[in-house]
């Protein structure tokens, strides 16, 4: 299994380039951040300064978004990137919550996403497509290059979608039985469209905080399922109460949620969160002591997960990468 970290870039970047440079010094592969670019500093100007201060880590959003950027912007960055660090990079790729939303504007539409992965992935290649009805190819680029593209969701639509066109499936939660029914609706949407579903990367991405005191853990990191529930408000929006869309598991904790802000997102001590009951953070979240992250990751392991993403927007960050770099990250792959 591979490890990331999923950062927020928050100023100062040297400190978001200490913590990855950390975490690849413990075994981390991949290093992640947000991009809301108006919450948060820009990550692409930070991912030269993390791929400049790592040697191995392969670096991206989780997630950016077909909106807030042209995607021949995007496309440019990704080839630049790789051009002075080698190809290191990776695109998590979303509709747009907080970086649309938070600047007046709707998430994309799914069909728009998947087109923008097309362009961006074979533009990076060196391949020549069609944008805006004009033919397009970056000139100075070394042909071959491959961009992963991941793509995250939840909903039926969104997981048909990723099985059929991404590089790899994105869940931000790490409930085994939520995990368990996405999972089976990538794989089954990839059968259909022809292609082989085990080529898709399963990747679970949720906060991880090592230690003791569950209480305090809980608190820390109960703004998660506030920003699970913002998606999950969306589904319930446009499904209704249909299980066979929503599984109950994922959508009943929502109920007594009133509402939420962007400006606390991603934040320990959200005041927007506190609808979410404690049994839904041990859920979507890996807490408790050394031991109990080893039985649950490999409780996700053995469900087909390649890759988990630790969310580090908690009071004790460097302690929890050290903790896997010692421990976990050796029971598992040891």
């Amino acid at each position: 299994m591979d490890f990331g970290v999923v950062l927020q870039t928050d100023p100062p970047a040297s400190r978001v380039v200490e913590l990855a440079k950390l975490a690849e010094d413990n075994g981390f592969s991949y290093g992640w951040t947000f991009d809301s670019h108006v919450l948060w500093q820009e990550p692409f100007v930070i991912y030269s300064m993390m791929l400049a201060a790592t040697e191995r880590m392969i670096v991206g959003p989780m997630v950016t978004n077909p909106g807030t950027r042209d995607w021949t912007v995007l496309a440019s960055l990704f080839a630049t990137l790789n051009d002075a660090y080698g190809p290191r990079t990776i695109c998590g790729m979303g509709r747009g919550d907080s970086a649309l939303r938070y600047i007046g504007r709707t998430p994309t539409t799914l069909a728009t996403m998947v087109q923008s992965m097309t362009v961006i992935k074979d533009m990076v290649a060196g391949k020549e497509v069609t944008y805006n009805d004009k033919k397009l190819r970056l000139p100075w680029i070394k042909p071959g290059w491959d961009l992963p593209m991941w793509a995250a969701g939840y909903g039926p639509k969104a997981l048909d979608t990723v099985g059929r066109h991404a590089d790899g499936f994105i869940l931000q939660l790490a409930d085994p039985q939520i995990l368990e029914w996405t999972v089976a609706t990538v794989r089954a949407a990839a059968e259909d469209a022809g292609r082989n579903p085990a080529d898709i990367a399963i990747c679970v991405v949720a906060p991880a905080y090592v230690g003791d005191n569950i209480a305090h853990q809980r608190d820390q990191v109960r703004w998660f399922g506030g920003m699970v529930g913002n998606h999950v408000a969306d589904m319930v929006k446009r499904y209704g109460d249909d299980a066979s869309k929503v599984p109950a598991a994922l959508s009943d904790y929502i109920k007594a949620r009133e509402g939420y802000d962007y400006d606390h997102h991603g934040r320990s001590g959200n005041p927007f969160t506190d609808f979410v009951p404690d049994d839904i953070v041990d859920r979507f979240c890996v807490l408790g002591t050394v031991d109990d992250h080893i039985a649950k990751l490999h409780e996700l392991r053995d469900l087909g997960v390649d890759q988990f993403g630790i969310y580090l927007m908690h009071d004790d960050q460097e302690a929890t990468v050290r903790s896997y770099g010692e421990s976990i990250i050796p029971a598992l792959n040891g």
